[in-house]
């Protein structure tokens, strides 16, 4: 597996990527952290330790779930779990600052 910090991002949609996050994700996962477990963020770091930093890793996720994390392959169609995988990755390799 590749990492994601150089996958490039430019067919996605980050700008989409961004209001499906806030919709659907943002709950948990403001600015990047986790009310859950604390220790599985959407930092960089944390991404890169739990090998989550790739498109494809964080895509995977999304679609399935993994433990308290919820799938959303029924919710989000392919094109917005790509985007919004994109916009975690982009927003993560900037430490979640604006």
């Amino acid at each position: 597996m590749t990492s994601g910090l150089n996958d490039p991002a430019m067919a996605l949609d980050t700008i989409n990527g961004a209001k499906i996050f806030n919709v659907n994700c943002a709950g948990c996962h403001l600015n990047g952290g986790n009310i859950v477990r604390r220790n599985k963020t959407l930092k960089i770091k944390a991404l890169q330790r739990n090998k989550m930093d790739s498109l494809e890793a964080i895509q995977d996720i999304v679609a399935n779930g993994k433990n308290n994390m919820s799938a959303y392959r029924d919710r989000l169609t392919k094109q917005e779990i790509e985007d919004v995988a994109a916009y975690v990755l982009e927003r993560a390799k900037n430490d979640w600052k604006s």
